[in-house]
């Protein structure tokens, strides 16, 4: 396994529609920062938001999670409360190769302010647009800034391809479209 350089993730988001939109270079002026970088890219968060609530006083389950434990938000500047969470999307679509794992990290200037990524792996040939679990560890409101950066993707090509895919076994996430909500498959 090999971790893929700026000029492989290039080829790959020109040539066969890995990252879409592909940002050239890294844009930082005056943002968090985006855009490729040397060993990976760093997607940005849309404007589109779930924030947790409290309102209905229901209790998180991944098997039958309740939606309305969240609100819908949408805007440039998203405030996460205090100990609480938002569920987001990428801007970029991402279609990952056949023998490549991705995995998605998040960035260290929301790490140094208490804002917590979920690191989550991006499995062979799974596709769509991230659905990003962002976290407030801070007793304070916290600020998420659209369009901006929020999580590296490191690629890590195989030797070989893997026997059974994301799109193979028909994953449950797979070709996801905004933010999507826990789901278990039935038995």
């Amino acid at each position: 396994m090999s971790l893929k350089n700026d000029a492989w993730i290039r080829r790959m988001a020109r040539e066969h529609g890995m990252i879409e939109p592909f940002v050239e270079g890294q844009v930082r002026q005056g943002v968090i920062s985006y855009g490729l970088s040397s060993y990976g890219y760093d997607i940005r968060v849309a404007d589109e938001f779930k924030i947790f609530t409290n309102v209905h006083t229901t209790v998180v389950d991944p098997k039958a999670f309740d939606p309305r434990s969240m609100v819908d938000f949408k805007g440039e500047v998203c405030v996460i409360p205090p100990n609480s969470f938002v569920l987001a999307r990428s801007v970029e679509y991402i279609r990952v190769p056949r023998d490549v794992l991705v995995i998605c990290i998040g960035k260290s200037t929301y790490a140094r302010c208490g804002i917590i990524v979920n690191v989550t792996p991006l499995e062979p040939e799974w596709e769509g647009y991230i659905t990003i679990e962002i976290s407030n560890t801070t007793p304070l409101p916290a600020k998420i800034y659209a369009n901006e950066g929020i999580a590296q993707l490191v690629f890590l090509q195989a030797d070989e391809v893997c026997e059974v895919s994301y799109a193979d076994k028909k994953g449950k996430y797979q070709g996801q479209r905004g933010i999507v909500l826990p789901k278990v498959d039935p038995s």
